[in-house]
């Protein structure tokens, strides 16, 4: 016996894989992002994936989050006031009067 793990025999390292560090990473983010600008941290796991860089989503978030690289949320934006309707519409009476 030679005291290493049984494990290592049956290694077989990926072809390709690369090890990237953050900054490379961060990279790779900003050009995707750039592309298609909308993306979260799913959908750019999911491009670098399709690009051949195998990433680990957790990872993706981490760099995103670190660097303030996430998307602005849209926010929704709900009429409230329907101006086309064919009630009668009343002056205001209240506009030259100072309140006390």
């Amino acid at each position: 016996m030679i005291g290493l793990p049984r494990s290592i025999y049956y290694y077989r390292a990926q072809k390709g894989s690369v090890m990237l560090t953050d900054s490379e990473l961060e990279e790779l983010i900003g050009t995707v992002q750039d592309e298609l600008p909308g993306y979260g941290y799913r959908r750019v796991t999911y491009e670098l994936r399709r690009r051949g860089h195998g990433i680990n989503h957790k990872r993706v978030a981490r760099v995103m989050r670190a660097k303030g690289m996430g998307i602005k949320p849209r926010r929704r934006h709900v009429r409230t006031t329907d101006s086309k309707h064919e009630s009668p519409i009343f002056p205001n009476l209240y506009c030259n009067i100072v309140p006390a």
